[in-house]
């Protein structure tokens, strides 16, 4: 049950800091950042695109939470493992979300 508090908890902090962080003065944000691409490897997009991290982390918590209380039921620790994933996969759509909107 920690594990869910925890993934509920980071789904709220993304969709906050996401919305905080968009302007409506912006027309376009760096959404892409490719290496391979020499030249301009910053694409940049509209605001919609980032809601997109949002839309990402609710998927997350409701995909992991339903799979995680529907495999309770056959091995507790594989339920906790799934949970687990979630938080990891929270984190890291935090993480680019916050380094794309830096670099604006």
């Amino acid at each position: 049950m920690l594990l869910n508090s925890i993934n509920v908890f980071l789904t709220l902090l993304l969709a906050i800091l996401t919305l905080l962080r968009l302007d409506a003065s912006h027309s376009s944000y760096i959404v892409q950042y490719r290496a391979n691409v020499t030249v301009d490897a910053f694409k940049s997009g509209s605001s919609s695109e980032l809601y997109g991290f949002i839309l990402f982390g609710i998927l997350v918590l409701v995909f992991h939470t339903v799979l995680s209380f529907r495999i309770y039921l056959i091995h507790r620790q594989l339920a906790a493992v799934v949970l687990s994933l979630g938080t990891l996969l929270l984190v890291l759509a935090l993480v680019v979300s916050n380094a794309l909107l830096v670099l604006r």
